[in-house]
């Protein structure tokens, strides 16, 4: 029987990388390395609302630092 969505009922928490990318995880699970929570528990739709109000701008931190600088200093 397929899964319901809405029938979710475990918690999740907010993780975020050092390139500023997010991902939900189960709370009740260890936070694998090169990840930490930012703050935010809570319903799967509850995290998934944070992560979208936060997360405007899907570039990795260090494209979004690369495009930032001026061309004559790249390479």
């Amino acid at each position: 029987m397929a899964s319901d969505q809405s029938e979710d009922t475990r918690t999740y928490t907010v993780l975020v990388n050092d390139e500023e990318q997010y991902s939900l995880w189960l709370a009740e699970l260890r936070i694998p390395a090169g990840w930490r929570a930012v703050g935010k528990a809570g319903t799967k739709q509850e995290c998934l609302d944070y992560v979208n109000e936060l997360w405007t701008d899907m570039r990795p931190l260090s494209l979004r630092r690369a495009m930032d600088q001026p061309a004559d200093k790249q390479g």
